[in-house]
């Protein structure tokens, strides 16, 4: 019966650790993402997309892998900095994915710097043990 009881706790727990697409887990991830971002460590940045991940600026060109990621994220870094993300909604997608709907604040760089806000979604794959950026998008607030 002990034996029935613990492999009945372990199954019931395995789908929750295993999918680990909770909200705080996300929050983690956009803690770690901006940390990189705000002390220049471009390639860790890049690091947390999949390789074929795309990434849908507003009023720009489309980019695509994770080494044209690398190069866009090098340049934004030149222009903003101080990069807040929070995650507001979390929705699993089946065992491997989750869309991410979250908000932003940035300071753009220059001799008047300003604070700019907005809102992002993003899709998150699992990819070995690891949850990457598969789709990012955002727009600001004005």
């Amino acid at each position: 019966m002990r034996a029935c009881v613990l492999l009945a706790a372990t199954c019931l727990c395995l789908p929750v650790s295993a999918m680990a697409q909770d909200r705080a887990t996300i929050q983690s991830l956009n803690d770690q993402f901006a940390r990189a971002f705000n002390t220049g460590d471009i390639a860790a940045v890049a690091a947390h997309y999949t390789e074929d991940a795309v990434v849908l600026p507003p009023g720009a060109e489309m980019v695509t892998g994770r080494n044209a990621i690398l190069t866009f994220w090098k340049a934004a870094s030149e222009q903003i900095g101080d990069i807040k993300l929070t995650a507001v909604d979390v929705k699993p997608l089946g065992n491997s994915a989750a869309r991410e709907i979250g908000t932003f604040s940035l300071r753009i760089k220059g001799s008047q710097p300003q604070e700019v806000t907005g809102k992002y979604m993003v899709v998150w794959e699992k990819v070995g043990a690891d949850w990457k950026l598969a789709t990012d998008i955002w727009n600001t607030n004005k």
